[in-house]
């Protein structure tokens, strides 16, 4: 397992995590063999929004004597109803709902307190202009959070919730079809192939921005919906028309800027396999670039995706990792002490280059890399 720093209480986590949209239909006894197997292949993260009871109880029961050894996303914002999640936005039944999850878990603290699903402005003033941010950050000041995150799949209203500087993990969903997709697109229609007739989709300048803000500003996220419930599994199902598989899923979400953990929902022992199979998979196998390549809807030639398909450089330079640093460094407009550290502890740079171009003549996306280099070593001076 690969552990990466989860926010700025430098908590250390997997980077592949268990989500709980799979626990809603399985049995107690389930929910604790799953998570204990998770465990022992050193699965440390799980993200819980998930409010009925007996569902928090058999988490409670699986962790049980190995808490510390958990890191806990416990969403504030859901409660039960009927027997199923339901979000709330009402002051006494959030503080209801999440002090009843500390008692299932038997835990006095939850690692991350998680404000569930703000996905419009609408979202956003419910609950960073009410009590509710208060609460969290009571919460926070207790010590009963170490961390305030967030879920959405709206990068506008993301950004706007990690700029107020109180965003420490954002749960945001990633893969390579919602990247692609207009900033207004609909992500629930997203699977549908509709989504991407028309004009070419380019890269949503809106979710580069949001992530290259994040990691300029020391915000990690964590990824949902890496798998595009599917679809990106299937080339019938697949926008792109073209299958992945899961190490590429996976490969894809951890390449993003900011992104600390894959979460996945697992539901059996072959899944959690499929998943850890990312680990015995050669870099060959883990590429992503073919499904952009010589696509006629798709529009990315010119633009870095961070795949590393570029490699071997002779010198040995991490072209994925400079070209990444540089542009959040152009989005950002500046060079700030955070990412300039992170250039700099890379063991080779732009400044190794020979400007061979042996990288252009593999890169798929038509890519200046020997401009981007350049560029790298005059900002970075």
């Amino acid at each position: 397992m690969i552990y990466r720093t989860l926010g700025k209480q430098g908590l250390k986590v997997s980077c592949l995590g268990l989500g709980g949209v799979p626990m809603n239909h399985m049995t107690p006894e389930k929910i604790i063999s799953l998570i204990r197997e998770c465990h022992d292949y050193g699965i440390n993260l799980i993200d819980i929004y998930m409010a009925q009871t007996w569902l928090r109880d058999s988490i409670g029961a699986a962790i049980a004597g190995k808490r510390e050894e958990y890191i806990l996303q416990g969403h504030i914002g859901t409660m039960e109803e009927d027997g199923n999640t339901v979000r709330t936005r009402n002051l006494s039944e959030t503080k209801a709902s999440f002090d009843a999850l500390r008692r299932s878990l038997k835990s006095d603290y939850i690692d991350v307190g998680m404000l569930y699903f703000i996905d419009s402005d609408e979202d956003y003033r419910n609950v960073f202009e009410s009590e509710i941010i208060e609460y969290a950050q009571k919460l926070k000041d207790d010590g009963i959070i170490r961390s305030i995150g967030m879920g959405s799949h709206n990068p506008a209203t993301a950004l706007r919730a990690v700029r107020t500087g109180l965003i420490d993990v954002l749960m945001f969903s990633i893969n390579p079809a919602y990247d692609m997709a207009s900033p207004d697109a609909d992500i629930d229609t997203l699977k549908d192939h509709e989504g991407f007739s028309d004009s070419g989709m380019k890269i949503d300048p809106a979710r580069q921005k949001l992530y290259a803000f994040c990691e300029q500003n020391g915000t990690s996220i964590t990824v949902m919906k890496s798998l595009g419930a599917g679809t990106l599994l299937s080339a019938t199902a697949s926008p792109f028309g073209k299958a992945l598989t899961v190490p590429q899923c996976i490969q894809y979400g951890l390449d993003r800027p900011a992104v600390a953990s894959v979460i996945l929902g697992l539901r059996n022992s072959e899944e959690i396999k499929g998943a850890l199979s990312y680990f015995d998979t050669s870099a060959e196998e883990r590429d992503y670039s073919y499904i952009f390549h010589d696509h006629e809807r798709i529009v990315a030639n010119g633009r870095c995706m961070y795949c590393n398909h570029c490699q071997p450089c002779p010198e040995g330079i991490d072209i994925a990792s400079v070209t990444k640093y540089l542009d959040i460094a152009l989005v950002a407009g500046e060079v700030t002490a955070t990412i300039r550290d992170h250039y700099n502890a890379l063991k080779k740079n732009a400044d190794d280059c020979i400007a061979c171009r042996s990288c252009e003549e593999r890169c798929p996306f038509s890519v200046s890399i020997s401009e981007n280099m350049s560029k790298a070593q005059e900002v970075f001076s």
